[in-house]
């Protein structure tokens, strides 16, 4: 892996494959696990803590596995490999499918607010 090292932005959509499994499988790690779980305590479900406590844990896990593939072990490598990751969902649902896992992982999931179609607007269908 050492040319995969030189340049990350050379990962191929297998490569980035693995380096998802690979982010992914950081996150069931005990130690990891425990982390997320305390930040996410912190949390209490509200979004402006999440970004505060879940996020920044997050970031260093992925970073923590992302570091071996040549991005910098700060913010800027963990939003590089992401961008990464979306160049690659739309020609492959293998990727598309792992982003979202990771993704789910340390986003809370989202409701959709009570305004939706359930709540009484109709739209004529003539």
């Amino acid at each position: 892996m050492a040319s995969a090292a030189a340049q990350p932005a050379a990962l191929s959509a297998e490569q980035a494959k693995v380096v998802l499994a690979e982010v992914i499988q950081a996150f069931s790690a005990p130690e990891n696990a425990v982390r997320m779980d305390e930040a996410r305590d912190n949390a209490c479900n509200d979004m402006g803590k999440m970004l505060q406590f879940v996020l920044p844990v997050a970031t260093q896990i992925q970073q923590e596995v992302i570091k071996a593939y040549g991005f910098s072990c700060d913010g800027e490598g963990v939003l590089k490999f992401a961008r990464l990751v979306k160049s690659y969902e739309a020609q492959d649902p293998e990727i598309a499918s792992l982003s979202g896992k990771l993704k789910a992982l340390f986003l809370p999931p989202m409701t959709l607010p009570p305004h939706g179609p359930a709540a009484g607007g109709s739209v004529a269908a003539s």
